[in-house]
């Protein structure tokens, strides 16, 4: 079984909900009439495999802020990686969304010394290692412009499936949400400082605790439709970056910005 290529370049609409670790398997059994697990999830002992994410940021959360503006365009820029222990292909990512719909720009790097394009010690140029030249170039452009820095790393464990009847709509499950303070550019977790972030405070309900997702292209397929009707399905805006965020600094929106500009000033 071969893997399969990651698409570098995704224009979709992404619409969350929160669920019960007891709808995991009914929800797969409805979707498994449509779908089949993707290769991760096929590989994977349990069907779960684990995502991290380093998130970038200015020194004063320009961009954790700006998720904050009703009706603005919100982004993230993070290095995702995959496995306990990643090891490359890395992917260098700038996800912008407005509302439901996102268009995310992934590059994909296959050097162990990765950090290197970022920290300035090895210069950006045409290699045949980098994937997408133009991507590379946009992501490290953000980077620059906002003086983004490592702040925090993220880790789940993820389900998947791949609709076998639309050209492209996904559902994922996550679950076991985990953190850690990140101010290096470091990809790999250390479980002695993982916190789990998938609690009654950041969900609100002591019950629900997987985000699960509908992710298709710009017409949403009627199964899916069918999927939330049968299920009823709430849909809730969530962000890992934020709520990671949020509970690793045990503080609301308001206060964290304040301190974190008052700590940078």
């Amino acid at each position: 079984m071969s893997a399969p290529v990651s698409p570098l370049l995704l224009e979709r609409y992404e619409l969350k909900y929160l669920v019960p670790l007891g709808l995991i398997e009914p929800i797969s059994k409805h979707v498994s009439i449509y779908c089949e697990m993707d290769y991760y999830s096929k590989i994977a002992d349990d069907h779960f495999y684990t995502i991290n994410s380093l998130y970038l940021d200015s020194p004063r959360l320009h961009i954790l802020q700006s998720k904050e503006n009703a009706g603005a365009s919100k982004f993230n820029l993070r290095i995702r990686s995959y496995g306990s222990n990643p090891r490359p292909p890395y992917f260098f990512e700038v996800k912008h969304k407005l509302h439901q719909f996102i268009k995310k720009k992934r590059v994909k790097v296959y050097r162990e010394n990765w950090d290197r394009l970022l920290t300035g010690e090895e210069p950006f140029y045409e290699d045949s290692e980098l994937v997408n030249q133009e991507y590379l170039g946009h992501f490290l452009n953000m980077v620059e412009t906002y003086n983004a820095k490592p702040q925090i790393l993220t880790q789940y464990r993820r389900k998947a499936y791949l609709s076998l009847i639309d050209n492209y709509a996904r559902v994922t499950f996550d679950r076991d949400l985990r953190f850690q303070i990140q101010d290096n550019y470091n990809l790999t977790p250390d479980s002695q400082k993982m916190t789990h972030y998938d609690f009654p405070e950041i969900f609100g309900d002591a019950c629900h605790n997987v985000i699960l997702e509908l992710k298709c292209e710009r017409k949403i397929p009627i199964w899916f439709i069918d999927l939330i009707k049968t299920f009823e399905l709430v849909k809730i805006n969530f962000s890992k970056f934020g709520n990671a965020m949020q509970a690793a600094y045990g503080q609301n929106d308001d206060q964290l910005f304040l301190h974190y500009a008052l700590d940078q000033s």
